[in-house]
């Protein structure tokens, strides 16, 4: 019988990077939920009382930077029976933010910046105070410019442990997830993961209150996740070349690669694949009907490798030889 895991937070258990040399937090079984919270992705302390003030964000203490490097995530998660060549679904039941976030612009190069000429800028920190409804799913936050944005709340990082040697950096989004920082991932959504390792170690963080295709300055609004709620479900020898989703938007899937044409023809390829398996569909004509119903986006173009991911929308395409496709 399915289980739910209520995990206790603990500082000495959060982890920077990817490696199969850490030993699990927890093991689950297919079908349990696991109920957590998750630190912002910058290792900040959790109350941050005057976050429109000018002084800096408090960190948390005791974290080992040359060893813990990257996002501070949560786990990570053996699922028992999980062997490479799995797929680990992780659908996401709930998620509610923190209450309170910040985002930083210029200041640092990058392809990016430098194209924009703020490398060399005074970097620009906004602190947001976060206002989010659980009753209505629904909140904004206002930064301390008085600026207000509505709330779409997602994980940036949410990822199983790649194959090979640790330990691994958590920035670039792979294969097997990590930090795709892909906006449509909300409550609602279920993301399709590769299983690289014995029990897949699922790791999860880097919250985000917000955020626009692209994450463009580098950052999301990014904020604690004071809950996640995650089921598990382990699919034996379904691996998918990539991730993929069924999200509130549609269906979803990812490419990553260092060229965002590359990254591209990757979605792409998964696409005319999901088409052919689902409606037996011959490549050509898979992609001259995802020409007419697919929307390409770019997920993300600041993490060292770039990201698209291709929405085919619940509701464009209606019929495949003439039979009716389910919404």
């Amino acid at each position: 019988m399915a289980q739910t895991h209520v995990v206790e937070h603990r500082d000495d258990l959060l982890h920077g990077r990817f490696d199969p040399d850490l030993p699990p937090r927890l093991e689950v079984r297919s079908g349990d939920v696991l109920v957590l919270r998750t630190v912002d992705a910058g290792w900040h302390a959790d109350s941050q009382p005057d976050v429109h003030g000018g002084a800096p964000l408090a960190l948390r203490p005791g974290r080992d930077r040359e060893r813990d490097p990257g996002h501070a995530l949560t786990g990570p998660f053996a699922v028992a029976g999980a062997q490479p060549g799995d797929a680990l679904e992780v659908r996401v039941r709930d998620v509610v933010p923190g209450s309170w976030g910040w985002t930083r612009a210029g200041g640092w190069s990058s392809w990016c910046n430098d194209a924009l000429d703020v490398a060399g800028a005074d970097p620009e920190l906004l602190r947001w105070a976060v206002d989010w409804s659980r009753e209505r799913g629904a909140g904004t936050a206002t930064d301390q410019h008085g600026d207000v944005v509505a709330l779409r709340p997602f994980l940036g990082v949410v990822g199983t442990c790649p194959a090979g040697p640790g330990p691994r950096s958590t920035v670039p989004p792979r294969r097997t997830g990590g930090n795709l920082d892909c906006r449509e991932l909300v409550a609602g959504s279920s993301l399709l993961l590769p299983v690289e390792v014995p029990g897949g170690l699922l790791s999860v963080g880097d919250g985000h209150a917000c955020q626009g295709d692209g994450e463009v300055s580098g950052l999301a609004l990014e904020c604690p996740m004071e809950r996640v709620e995650l089921e598990v479900v382990l699919h034996p020898d379904g691996a998918p070349a990539m991730p993929r989703a069924s999200t509130p938007a549609g269906e979803v899937c990812f490419g990553v690669d260092a060229d965002l044409r590359a990254a591209t023809a990757q979605a792409l390829e998964e696409v005319l694949d999901l088409l052919g398996r689902r409606h037996g569909l011959p490549r050509t004509r898979a992609l001259a009907l995802a020409s007419t119903v697919v929307d390409l986006r770019v997920t993300q173009v600041v993490n060292g490798v770039q990201g698209v991911h291709a929405v085919l929308p619940a509701g464009r395409l209606l019929a495949v030889g003439g039979e009716p496709v389910g919404s």
